[in-house]
């Protein structure tokens, strides 16, 4: 009996070894797939690191470029103010100007002439040309350059 006994603990320890080697060699071939998986991530993590740096450094460009364009368009935009503001001087003294010609216009047409006809319209464009040469025309008979 006692061989018996000896036999069956011995037979135990052989299967728990081999149970414990099998298992041995499941967690090699997972420690390697880790292995392979770390340095996967490591090479994920590098390219990361260097995307970061690429986008860092066009950051900067980007904001040395919004400087850049914000005094350019600050400049262009007060030259656009004194240009309008200009014009609107320009379009103010031209509206005085029209102003005097038609009352001129008004002035120097002779009592005498009655009203056109409805077929006969002159356009507003023709009828400050008469003025203006009816003007001219005046000055000149004064002895006063127009």
């Amino acid at each position: 009996m006692n061989h018996s006994l000896g036999i069956a603990i011995e037979t135990l320890v052989a299967a728990l070894l081999v149970i414990t080697i099998g298992y041995c060699m499941l967690l090699n071939t997972r420690l390697k797939r880790l292995k392979a998986d770390e340095h996967s991530l490591k090479a994920t993590i590098a390219e990361l690191i260097t995307a970061t740096e690429i986008a860092e450094r066009a950051i900067g460009g980007l904001k040395h470029t919004v400087r850049d364009v914000n005094e350019h368009l600050g400049s262009q935009l007060a030259a656009a103010n004194q240009m309008a503001e200009h014009l609107r001087k320009q379009l103010a003294e031209g509206d005085n100007v029209v102003r005097r010609l038609s009352k001129i216009a008004i002035a120097a047409r002779p009592a005498a002439d009655a009203p056109e006809p409805v077929a006969a319209k002159v356009t507003p464009a023709k009828a400050l040309a008469e003025a203006a040469q009816a003007f001219s025309e005046r000055r000149r008979s004064n002895g006063l350059a127009a």
